[in-house]
């Protein structure tokens, strides 16, 4: 899986736009999560923690902007926060260790400019941004002649409309505001001096988050140190834990930039986190889906009255075990299981027909991939029994559960928690080029957004 021979990863180093402490006081008071864990009503609360909170850049919101619109908003906003000094350069290229600890878990990795492989000229995959492509010879696997990059491996499908959003801010500001999160097994030389960084000084930044999470951050500069984090890297491979939306961006920007003429430039790389997964695992945790204005006994209805003379979709049973208990009924469940709520009561959906089954899951697929709670979730309960568009007008998603339950009471419709997917499947999926149905995992901790920036323009 790590490694990749001559086809490595070619990290480089950069100089990180950060927040001037002079300016803004606080560190923690700036930052966000990653645009897509901010749950509805957090924007304006980051907004409210300070005025030059980062979330004003990567999620503008449009009835703020004005006529120029959301995108150019964002642009005026970060150009202004440079000029006033709000922003600054470092002085010189660097790579960051950036230093992650909560309550269970402590993560550290290398934050640089990721070459993203030459330009594709192939036709778009769904990691690209367009719909599901069955691969040429219908297996569902995408030929590794499509990937472009085959020392990084994407394992989510992706949805056209969030590549293009981010791909648009990313040009409106000239910049990659937030890194997306890859992880590697290597326990090498890159490691070692991530290590190292940290032992040997006080980091350029240490702040506290709202959540109890600490952030520290140091740069790696000295040529020897890069060299050998170099060599170490360019024999490794690295799967996209977070962030296939914004690496699909990367990419469209890149070609973009290809198709006009301009050439090799800045937009050749893309902002990460890069995780050494065998000193600093990752934590993976399960994404969960509402369905707005699908109530809850609409959806049990749906579910009692499918099939030849009702015979039923999935066997549905209530749940009275407290919060969260309820959590550890719906893992020790056997096969596709979910938990189905909205109201006041949990209801545990198990034992699917297996002639739906049969009927709406795909067999040109791996074992592995029919298996997952995700796939049979969309491909059998959302399109066959409820017959939900898939879109994110009639689906939204929720890293967190009480979050998830929330929006599903606010809009008076059905909330659907899902396990987590073991990080081994994952593994074993994307090595065979075969992606998970689009928010299948949610890898973490995630990085923080608004610790360390990248200028298109200054590389």
């Amino acid at each position: 899986m790590d490694h990749a021979d001559t086809n490595g990863l070619d990290l480089a180093p950069f100089r990180g736009l950060r927040y001037d402490p002079a300016k803004v006081g606080d560190l923690a008071l700036v930052t966000s999560p990653p645009y897509d864990v901010v749950e509805p009503g957090g924007i304006g609360l980051l907004e409210d923690a300070d005025p030059h909170n980062i979330v004003r850049v990567v999620l503008p919101r449009a009835d703020a902007c004005g006529a120029e619109g959301p995108y150019a908003h964002a642009g005026v906003t970060l150009r202004t926060w440079l000029a006033e000094g709000v922003l600054r350069p470092d002085p010189v290229p660097a790579l960051y260790v950036y230093e992650q600890t909560t309550a269970t878990a402590h993560q550290r990795g290398l934050i640089g400019a990721l070459a993203l492989g030459g330009p594709d000229h192939t036709p778009a995959t769904a990691s690209e941004g367009a719909a599901p492509d069955p691969g040429a010879d219908g297996t569902g696997v995408i030929p590794a002649a499509r990937n472009p990059h085959p020392a990084v491996l994407p394992h989510e499908d992706v949805m056209p409309g969030p590549v293009a959003d981010r791909t648009e801010l990313m040009r409106a500001t000239q910049a990659n505001p937030e890194p997306i999160l890859l992880a590697y097994s290597g326990d090498g030389p890159a490691s070692d001096a991530v290590d190292r960084a940290a032992a040997a000084g006080p980091p350029l930044l240490d702040t506290r988050t709202p959540d109890g999470t600490e952030h520290r951050l140091w740069a790696i500069t000295d040529p020897a140190q890069l060299a050998a984090i170099d060599a170490d890297l360019r024999t490794r491979r690295a799967l996209i834990a977070d962030g296939h939306h914004r690496w699909a961006g990367y990419r469209r920007l890149r070609d973009d930039a290809y198709a006009l003429g301009r050439g090799a430039g800045p937009w050749d790389r893309g902002l990460v986190l890069l995780v050494d997964t065998a000193r600093y695992p990752l934590q993976v945790g399960a994404i969960h889906r509402v369905v707005p204005g699908l109530s809850v006994d609409a959806a049990l209805d749906g579910l009692r009255t499918h099939g030849p003379a009702g015979s039923g979709a999935f066997l549905a049973r209530r749940v009275d075990d407290p919060w969260p208990s309820v959590l550890w009924t719906l893992e020790r469940a056997e096969g596709p299981a979910y938990l189905l709520t909205g109201d006041s009561a949990f209801h545990l959906l198990t034992d699917p027909d297996p002639d739906l089954l049969a009927d709406a899951v795909p067999y040109d697929r791996p074992a592995a991939w029919r298996a997952l709670d995700a796939t049979v979730l969309h491909a059998a309960l959302l399109d066959r029994v409820w017959r939900v568009p898939d879109d994110p007008t009639h689906i939204t998603y929720h890293h967190d559960a009480v979050a998830a339950i929330r929006e599903a009471q606010r809009t008076h419709g059905t909330a659907l928690l899902l396990r987590p997917v073991t990080e081994g499947i994952v593994r074993e999926l994307a090595e065979q080029g075969v992606r998970m149905p689009r928010k299948s995992t949610s890898f973490g901790p995630k990085p923080a957004t608004g610790l360390v920036l990248r200028s298109l323009a200054l590389d």
